[in-house]
């Protein structure tokens, strides 16, 4: 005998259904993709035949309570399903017929691209076309690697990128030190560079151990083929433990010290070491994350602090050693409030542009954090990366949810189209500068 009401069965697993599928291409849930896909789209199909089933001797007649609107919803899932589980697949296909059309154009933009992958195949052809500028490599990278099969990987995409006459891959890393150390094991593990200062250590060597620090830490890199590594971490050391939501960020775990001229010693020394070796140092998190209590992987955040305590004591550490070195900076993604309070500063003209290039008179390269972290990607990745490189940041990193990358390219094509990218000549200026390009 059919059931009276189909819709009392089906409900709440087309609901719960419809939601994941819905939610499924949030970076959040780039673990589950794999197999949640074709998972929903086997769940999809069973929920079509259950409502059919169910519908009663007449069959599917959209006519039983609550049956279409159901079927319905199983029938969105199966299309969201679908798509999610082919769109990588059709923005690249896009974007590679937009190279083959205008060779040019997606090159420029690809220079401003700093990508994350699983294998070295995905990025291949995106290299040898101009279509990245550089890559990211992460634990997933290394895994089941010995350092000769790394080495032969990241020379292999490098001789891509000679055989088609293109300039060097930008190849970074997060090799802080400590708690991040992306290349561990396959480097050995050092401690955390705030070890330089550590409790009985004489305070007259601490410029010479940061160096040294450096330096072997360089040494062991460049050895590799990398010639950028995403570090010092100038941040202050917060007072206070990290939040109970505070899964990644975790700065006074990560932090030197919470005395500026302390952590501007030791930073600018390990920064000095690590150049030496012909790794460039990127410090990070301006605006600085130890006045921040949110974690901006998953959260809006805000840094409130006045201007005046900001430039006293936060940015210390960052203007003194951008002075020093030709280390590059990455901008997170929290808002300063004082500035502007409807955008990060990765976002943010008056942080970027205001501050950073005309009041501290920076003209090196900004790189933002991950482009793929909730505080951006919430507001609309693609907006977002627009709003990026109009405020004058130089590089879109784009490493965990890597794949979201030839949307972002997609989306900054478009903005060239028409004509909304505007200090794209300003950065490519900047970008040439770098060692690996062939400048100073």
């Amino acid at each position: 005998m059919a059931t009276k009401h189909p819709w009392r069965v089906c409900f709440l697993p087309a609901l719960f259904c419809l939601a994941l599928a819905a939610y499924l291409p949030d970076s959040h849930l780039l673990p589950l993709r794999a197999w949640a896909w074709p998972a929903l789209v086997l769940l999809a199909l069973a929920g079509l035949g259950a409502c059919w089933v169910l519908a009663g001797p007449g069959g599917m007649q959209w006519r039983g309570r609550g049956t279409m609107p159901i079927a319905l919803a199983w029938l969105t899932v199966l299309g969201l399903a679908l798509h999610g589980q082919f769109q990588p697949d059709l923005q690249r296909h896009a974007l590679l017929a937009l190279a083959d059309r205008e060779p040019g154009r997606l090159a420029t933009l690809g220079e401003h691209l700093v990508v994350g992958y699983d294998e070295p195949g995905q990025v291949r052809e995106l290299a040898r076309l101009g279509l990245i500028g550089g890559l990211f490599i992460s634990r997933r990278n290394i895994e089941g690697k010995s350092p000769d099969q790394l080495r032969v990987e990241l020379a292999d995409l490098q001789a891509v990128r000679r055989q088609a006459g293109r300039p060097p891959l930008m190849v970074a890393t997060d090799q802080e030190g400590g708690p991040v150390s992306r290349l561990a094991p396959l480097l050995p593990r050092q401690p955390p560079l705030s070890s330089v200062i550590a409790p009985g250590r004489s305070s007259a060597g601490i410029e010479a151990r940061a160096q040294a620090y450096g330096e072997a830490q360089g040494r062991a890199l460049a050895d590799l083929g990398f010639n950028a590594n995403f570090s010092p971490v100038v941040d202050l050391k917060p007072a206070q433990p990290a939040g109970a939501l505070d899964f990644h960020t975790r700065i006074a775990e990560r932090a030197i010290a919470p005395q500026p001229d302390t952590v501007s010693r030791v930073a600018l020394a390990y920064s000095r070491g690590l150049h030496g070796e012909g790794v460039m140092p990127t410090l990070k998190h301006f605006p600085g994350l130890g006045g921040v209590t949110q974690d901006t992987h998953h959260f809006t955040a805000h840094l409130d602090t006045p201007l005046e305590t900001l430039a006293g004591r936060d940015w210390v550490p960052f203007r003194r050693i951008l002075g020093q070195t030709p280390a590059m900076l990455m901008v997170g993604h929290v808002m300063v409030d004082a500035l502007d309070k409807t955008r990060p500063a990765s976002l943010s003209r008056p942080v970027i542009h205001g501050l950073i290039r005309v009041a501290w008179g920076f003209d090196g390269v900004l790189i933002s954090d991950d482009m793929t972290m909730a505080a951006v990607y919430d507001r609309g990745l693609c907006s977002s990366a627009v709003d990026a490189l109009n405020a004058g940041v130089d590089l879109l990193l784009v490493a965990y949810d890597w794949e979201k990358y030839f949307q972002v390219m997609l989306c900054l094509d478009q903005a060239q189209g028409a004509g909304s990218l505007a200090l794209l000549e300003e950065s490519q200026a900047r970008l040439a500068r770098l060692p690996w390009r062939g400048g100073g």
